[in-house]
């Protein structure tokens, strides 16, 4: 009879556990699900994030001062797809405290920047420099904290911000990379200065911290620590009415305001399995192109999608638009917003050679450059990893431009770019290394792009293979 007791006891009980295990598996697939999805929304302050830890970590910079690279960027500088071309000076500012002045020099005879002001979620405020804003006269931008209400003294120009946390990125441009010019344009850069606005009156001086022999690596980690970085500015910034519905999604995660983000074995399992199948998604969208920019044909691209350049000008007010995926793929590969796309500089991606395959480090290849690129400042071509989409890693340069007074022209003025693991013989001066091992890409920068090179009187031709 204790028998038969026993087996009905388990044969009742099966249902039950058989649900609980349902149960559970359904439960763990939303996580995963808001896992992805928080991955995709929150990426532009992931991206913003370790940049941010990687100063104060690797470097002796804080909120609020300079760091910078005091020569050229070489592959020590592992931010995304940034410009070997100029000098780069970075400051990170929070507004928690009130309002932050970035007071920039203008132009001057030999000496002007290009910059752009962002959110912490790397929405554009403002671009600044010759062809910014301010169209070269310099200004006392002021970066204003969410819902400021005070009036704001003349002689500044208002930047209203949605969060507390933001950073400046204001390229310093070379004249060359000869080393009278590098030092020249390190020491205009210094005349930018940041304080607080009840500090105006008085300005500390700026500290600045040359970071050019740091190993500065923040591209994406695409592991549990991801959302460790989401935690940290969900902590420390306030919700934007368009991301509440976020809010939910990250509790089930254990990412909520004013509670420590602790998961435990189960959820952290679980939270690696959807960063990879994030990354797996946003490097798939990628993969499939953004849309060509010189024809319909062209493998050189717009550097984003034309939604995202859309919304992110518009502050994403635009109640019929929200390019969250968009704005995700775009964080994975980049970094900085720009307000006035097509003003002061404008990018294309080529990812892909003449036949449409992907570029391999392993291969040779050529690019002509037309002559009379129509551009105020200068252009450049940047060779960067496929995969991590920095600069490629141990190469002596990573790319050419039109400040190399060194490139060979051939004699209708146009000039032959190659890249390869190797420089073709007599063309050392117009090579970009490549690493045999990886694949790349390559990005075009014109800085200055007039109404010629938008109505596509100029166009870049593709990349060819030229050995097998």
């Amino acid at each position: 009879m204790r028998l038969v007791v026993m087996l009905f006891a388990v044969l009742f009980a099966l249902p039950a556990v058989a649900a609980d295990k349902a149960s559970q598996a359904a439960f763990d697939r939303e996580i995963e699900r808001n896992a992805v999805q928080a991955a995709v929304w929150g990426i532009p302050v992931v991206n913003y994030d370790l940049m941010r830890q990687e100063m104060l970590a690797k470097t002796p910079g804080k909120v609020g001062q300079v760091i910078y690279w005091g020569r050229p960027l070489d592959w020590r500088n592992q931010t995304l797809t940034p410009n070997p071309d100029a000098l780069y000076f970075m400051v990170f500012f929070t507004t928690k405290d009130g309002p932050v002045v970035l007071d920039l020099p203008p132009a001057e005879e030999a000496a002007s920047f290009n910059g752009n002001i962002v959110t912490a979620w790397q929405l554009p405020l403002e671009d600044a420099g010759l062809l910014g804003y301010d169209k070269g006269k310099g200004g006392k931008f002021l970066v204003l904290p969410p819902n400021y209400q005070e009036t704001v003294p003349e002689g500044y120009i208002p930047l209203r911000s949605e969060v507390y946390g933001g950073y400046m990125l204001f390229r310093s441009n070379l004249a060359s990379h000869g080393d009278a010019d590098v030092q020249a344009s390190i020491a205009y850069g210094k005349k930018l200065k940041v304080y607080s606005l009840d500090q105006a009156d008085h300005p500390p001086e700026t500290v600045f911290t040359d970071v050019k022999d740091v190993l500065f690596d923040s591209t994406i980690r695409w592991d549990g620590s991801f959302f460790e970085n989401l935690n940290r500015v969900v902590q420390e910034e306030p919700w934007i009415a368009r991301d509440r519905a976020m809010i939910d999604p990250l509790k089930s995660l254990g990412i909520e305001k004013g509670k420590p983000f602790a998961p435990n074995r189960h959820t952290g399992t679980l939270l690696t399995k959807a960063i990879k199948e994030a990354q797996t998604l946003l490097e798939a969208k990628y993969d499939a192109g953004l849309p060509p920019f010189f024809s319909e044909t062209s493998r050189w691209t717009y550097p984003a999608y034309p939604d995202l350049i859309k919304a992110a000008q518009a502050n994403f007010d635009d109640p019929d638009d929200c390019p969250i995926e968009h704005r995700g793929v775009a964080y994975s590969y980049a970094y900085v917003g720009i307000k006035r796309l097509g003003a002061g500089q404008f990018y294309s991606i080529s990812t892909r050679d003449k036949e449409g395959h992907p570029f391999d480090g392993g291969k040779t290849y050529r690019l002509t450059v037309p002559a009379n690129v129509p551009v105020q400042q200068y252009w450049s071509i940047t060779a960067y990893d496929r995969k991590t989409h920095a600069l490629i890693k141990n190469v002596s340069l990573a790319s050419r431009s039109s400040q190399i007074p060194e490139l060979a022209k051939k004699p209708d003025g146009s000039i032959d770019l190659y890249f390869g693991p190797k420089a073709p013989r007599g063309q050392e001066a117009n090579w970009i290394p490549t690493d045999a091992k990886r694949k790349f890409e390559l990005m075009f920068r014109a800085y200055g792009p007039t109404k010629d090179f938008f109505d596509k009187k100029w166009i870049l031709p593709d990349v060819d293979r030229i050995n097998n």
